[in-house]
């Protein structure tokens, strides 16, 4: 059954063929704050608790699927969130066209499609082949969240992440950890650990 596209009327909503290449984001949130950017925000949860505990942090919300933008905009006007614009776009091409390079302060990507056939793992958003690609829009210091409910997609990551020279492991020795400290939840993540799965973590910081 296809869904009814929603038309989303927010303060917080950004159209993308709004924004200039790169997008002046000083300008979208009237401040030079830090930035940070969650791939796939979903309905926005872990997007709003989060912006709340860093009020000196702006971050950018972006989702493939139209409902879950309108889900979060409604989200954040509910809990009174003003640090966070949301966007329908997109990953690869948006940080190409609207991300300033070495600006992003970190980037969040919680379980993401897992792509769980074999044939299918190509299309996986996290390999070594993305995060070279991110690498040259994260500034010195840069965290790089990750989780995901998947057991082979968590054990590839975290096997992966220790042979990219410019990273470091924020959890060493452990390469992933099942619980992490001031780490909000998404509804996702808690719908899979009520039916039993195990959250896989993984945090690292970019050192060059």
């Amino acid at each position: 059954m296809t869904q009814s596209f929603i038309h989303i009327e927010s303060p917080f909503y950004l159209r993308e063929a709004d924004l200039a290449t790169p997008a002046d984001w000083p300008a979208q949130f009237g401040n030079d704050r830090p930035i940070a950017l969650e791939i796939g925000c979903g309905v926005g949860d872990f997007m709003v608790k989060t912006a709340l505990d860093l009020p000196e942090t702006n971050f950018i919300a972006i989702d493939f699927y139209n409902k879950g933008c309108w889900k979060t905009c409604r989200r954040l006007e509910r809990f009174g969130v003003t640090n966070v614009r949301v966007l329908r776009v997109e990953a690869r091409q948006f940080i190409t066209e609207r991300i300033p390079p070495g600006s992003l302060s970190a980037v969040y990507i919680n379980c993401p499609d897992p792509w769980p056939k074999k044939k299918h793992r190509k299309r996986r958003l996290v390999n070594r082949q993305f995060l070279e690609f991110l690498r040259p829009f994260l500034k010195e210091g840069a965290d790089f969240h990750f989780a995901t409910d998947f057991d082979d997609y968590g054990i590839d990551v975290a096997q992966m992440l220790p042979t990219v020279p410019w990273l470091e492991n924020r959890l060493s020795p452990d390469p992933y950890v099942h619980e992490l400290e001031g780490y909000h939840l998404s509804k996702y993540m808690r719908k899979f650990m009520a039916e039993g799965k195990r959250i896989y973590f993984v945090h690292y910081r970019k050192t060059g």
